[in-house]
Formats: C-alpha cells, structure tokens, sequence
C-alpha cells in the first residue's frame, strides 16, 4: 500500500463531500428564488424546394425554464461527488486514481458541461434545435476526447492526440458564440446583455483551464507529475465555474 497516494486520496474524499454540499446548496438556493424566466427552442423548416430560399418563420417547439436547465448542472455535480465517495464507488474511484483515470469526472462532465454550454448559447440567442443539437454532440465528442486521453495514454508518454482532437472540438461552440455576439448582418437593434459578456468570457476562461490541466497532466513535468494534483484541480475547477455560472445566470435574468 502506498501510504502517501492513499492520504492524497482521503483528502480528495473530504474536498468532493464539500465541493458536494456546495453544488447542493446553490442548487436548493437557485430552485427557491429562481423566477419563471424561460428560453424557447425553435425550429425553421423548408416550405418549398430547396434552393428557392423560402423558409417557415421560426416555429416555437417549447421552451427551456433556465431555473430548471441551471439546476440541472448543479445537481448531477453534487450526484456524482457525492456518487464517487459512497461505500459503493469509492473503490472503484480509488482504483481508477492510481492508474490515472477517472471515469466518473468524465461522465459527468459531458452531461453538466453539455447543459451548460447550451444556457450560454440559449442566452446569446441561439435557438434553433438543430444548432443546440449539434453544439451539444460536438460538447459531448470533446469531453470524450478527453476520457481516450485518460483510458489509452499514460502521462509522460508524449501522446496526446486525443487531447487535441478534443480541443478541435471543444473550440466549435465558442466560435458559435461568437458568431452569435457578432450578429453578422443582423439588424441594429441585435443587441447581447451586458450580463451574458461576462458570463462567455469568464466561462471561456474557466472551460480552456480544464484543458490546460489536462495538458499539464499529461506532459507530466513538475509537480504536475502527480496526477492526484490534476485531480484535486478538476474539482476546485468544477465548483468554481458551475457557481460561477449558476450566480450569473441568476443575477442576469433569474433574480425575482
């Protein structure tokens, strides 16, 4: 047994039972003074041949409440925390640490980063199904990259193919973002909260600060070569940017 894994270990147990009640909390809190606030998704479909350029006007399908679609991300956070320090997963949380991949983070990540990407493009505008279908898959296919990084290379060896496939994709929506932000030909009026600039600069950051961890992981130099410190990074990252989304949200358009 290696005694100085194991204790990083035990204190991994005691920062995601916290990083837990904290997800938990903001979720009751944001369940209990959200308002009804809520973001449509529509659809255009194609009223004559193609090539004509005749299209339906946008079609509402339904919509999203934001309340709902932000404590969403905060539950499955606080789920699969205190998931992984139960009796029943600990085990297998504990073996997948010291061979340098954890599966659960991963899972996770491309259900609650999946929603939360598509509240910040829902907030700049975006509400075609098809675009919030695509973004979320292209999300998804990013944080699976990562997990093929975890489950086919081991740090230190130089590969790190599945890391950059993964930034490949992980760019797409932020240039969607951005396109939206543009509003190229848009009429005058386009306008983006002041609210939501903060939220896509800071969530951007945050978001390219999990892939800097990765890398750091998996180049393996320094203090770095210890994967546990990627570990404990990942959580302290997760906490930050689900509240930090979670209360910009809520300040820009839940606060009653």
């Amino acid at each position: 047994m290696n005694t100085s894994i194991d204790t990083e270990i035990s204190k991994l147990k005691r920062l995601n039972l916290i990083a837990g009640a904290l997800h938990l909390a903001s979720l009751l809190a944001i369940l209990f003074l959200a308002n009804d606030a809520k973001l449509p998704v529509n659809a255009i479909y194609l009223t004559e041949a193609p090539g004509t350029g005749n299209f339906s006007d946008p079609i509402n399908l339904f919509n999203l409440k934001i309340g709902y679609m932000v404590a969403a991300f905060l539950a499955l956070s606080a789920f699969f925390h205190f998931l992984i320090i139960s009796p029943a997963m600990f085990g297998k949380y504990t073996a997948g640490l010291k061979n340098h991949i954890n599966v659960f983070r991963w899972v996770e990540y491309s259900l609650s980063s999946t929603i939360m990407i598509i509240v910040i493009l829902q907030l700049n505008g975006t509400a075609d199904y098809i675009a919030l279908m695509g973004i979320a898959g292209v999300n998804v296919c990013m944080i699976l990259f990562g997990w093929l990084q975890e489950k086919y290379t081991t740090p230190g060896d130089g590969d790190l193919l599945p890391f950059w496939f993964g930034c490949i994709a992980g760019i797409v929506p932020w240039l969607a973002t951005l396109v939206n932000i543009l509003s190229p030909k848009g009429p005058a009026e386009s306008t983006t909260p002041g609210f939501v600039y903060g939220i896509v600069i800071s969530l951007f950051l945050l978001f390219n600060c999990f892939a800097i961890v990765q890398y750091k992981q998996y180049k393996a130099q320094g203090k770095w070569a210890n994967y546990l410190r990627g570990e404990r990074t990942y959580i302290i990252l997760s906490l930050v940017a689900k509240s930090l989304l979670a209360w910009q949200v809520f300040s820009g358009s839940l606060a009653s």
